[in-house]
């Protein structure tokens, strides 16, 4: 492995630590609460965003589940082909975009407010089209991905994930969720085991 190659893995790192304290700085206590309560008490929640966002946005789906929040993650494509009859009034839906201008979401924001389901975005472009078009928007901060040409979409990914896993951290607070609620359905793996230890 050349030198540069091994600088350059090691640079990785810091560049996607920069990325999640710079989303850190510019956290919006408001919004944050707004959309930690909504999530915390809304029927149903649904998830969505395109490549490495919808991915994470995914796993925040998942999340949600895990601490008892039903949710399922929407595919743009999908969602404007039937799958948005997930929600209803009073629901939330959940979109991450870095740029807030991914075109295949904005089909699915206009269902969400003629349904009257709460949006909620996560997005670096306060300014932008899918912005205007939330109830609430989540700031985060991308200082630079992490290859040479900053295209891939990594530090980018990372930050995303850090808002995501701070709302789950801000839900599992407000609703007094109990480890022993994770224990029942997350019985498997060495986790599973861990949880239930003083059961066998």
């Amino acid at each position: 492995m050349k030198h540069e190659t091994k600088e350059r893995i090691l640079a990785a790192f810091t560049i996607e630590s920069d990325s999640i304290l710079a989303t850190r700085d510019v956290f919006d206590p408001e919004a944050f609460e707004k959309a930690v309560d909504i999530l915390s008490t809304v029927p149903r929640i649904g998830t969505t965003g395109c490549g490495h966002s919808g991915i994470a946005c995914m796993h925040f789906a998942h999340s949600l589940c895990c601490v008892e929040r039903p949710a399922r993650f929407l595919s743009p494509a999908e969602a404007v082909h039937g799958a948005s009859g997930f929600l209803k009034k009073g629901d939330a839906l959940v979109w991450a975009s870095r740029g807030g201008k991914t075109d295949e979401l904005f089909g699915i924001l206009d269902i969400c407010h003629t349904k009257e389901v709460t949006v909620i975005g996560v997005t670096e472009n306060l300014s932008s089209p899918l912005a205007a078009k939330s109830h609430i928007v989540l700031p985060m901060k991308v200082t630079s991905e992490t290859d040479r040409y900053n295209s891939q979409g990594t530090s980018s990914f990372t930050a995303l994930a850090a808002v995501f896993d701070a709302l789950q951290t801000g839900i599992i607070e407000e609703t007094g969720y109990q480890n022993e609620q994770f224990a029942l359905i997350h019985p498997g793996g060495a986790v599973g085991k861990r949880l239930n230890k003083s059961d066998s």
